[in-house]
């Protein structure tokens, strides 16, 4: 099974780019975040007509996530548990079966926070809190599970161009990498780093300053895997050639592939 996420910035601005991807790349299940669209007024047809099953969880203008699969999800819930009072539209959760096993994905993109300090990145963390928090129900519960998305981290120095521009960044901060690593030390496996190491590896570069042409690129988009999963992995890659595609996201997808 091939699980894909790619943060679009934008289902309309990028419906061309994501229709040609679902038909051409084809992702068993694919994992999108920033559709910045209501569910309602999402283009239903960009998934339907490619051959998904389609759920969004949408805000309008802003964030929004989506879980497109090309078979029936089970179970599928929205919103990161923790914070009745948290409008913001950034988890949903489906469950789906393959030929050897189930595996919950959550699908998440966790809050920028910049500027930091400040109330936005006191919202980061918090919601880091409640997600290393879901994440330890579902390891509890011995739910085979991974977590993916948009995660507005950058792991480490490895993970950047130019490690020093982003030591100030809501991205890079110590408490967000402190963050980052209490998930990590629950048991779970960055599937990313277990395929592939050292620097030059990045998932984001953004619009502005040509960072494209010069790889000045982050790599803040994630695979966080339970024990079970990580057991069926056989693959994690990123997909940096869609950067330089027509009408592309500053994003880029990363895959993963399980044997289930």
């Amino acid at each position: 099974m091939k699980i894909a996420t790619f943060n679009v910035n934008g289902i309309k601005a990028r419906y061309e780019t994501v229709s040609a991807w679902l038909r051409d790349d084809a992702p068993d299940v694919a994992v999108l975040q920033e559709i910045k669209s209501m569910d309602e007024a999402f283009p239903r047809e960009v998934a339907e007509d490619a051959g998904y099953e389609l759920h969004t969880h949408g805000q309008k203008g802003f964030n929004g996530v989506a879980l497109l699969s090309k078979t029936p999800l089970e179970d599928v819930t929205r919103g990161l548990p923790g914070d009745d009072e948290d409008e913001q539209a950034r988890y949903i959760e489906g469950t789906v079966i393959g030929e050897q096993g189930a595996v919950r994905i959550c699908g998440l993109y966790l809050p920028n926070g910049n500027p930091a300090p400040g109330p936005k990145y006191d919202y980061k963390l918090d919601w880091m809190a409640r997600l290393e928090a879901r994440a330890r129900v579902l390891l509890a519960e011995e739910t085979p599970f991974l977590m993916t998305g948009d995660f507005n981290v950058i792991p480490d120095a490895r993970d950047a161009a130019n490690p020093k521009v982003w030591e100030t960044d809501a991205l890079g901060l110590p408490q967000t990498r402190a963050a980052w690593r209490r998930l990590l030390n629950l048991g779970l496996t960055e599937a990313f780093r277990t395929r592939t190491q050292g620097a030059g590896h990045y998932s984001f570069w953004d619009y502005q300053a040509g960072a494209w042409n010069r790889n000045d690129g982050i790599r803040i988009d994630h695979f966080l895997l339970s024990p079970a999963v990580a057991d069926r992995m056989t693959d994690c890659t990123i997909q940096s050639d869609m950067r330089g595609r027509d009408k592309p996201s500053d994003h880029v997808p990363v895959w993963l592939d399980l044997d289930i």
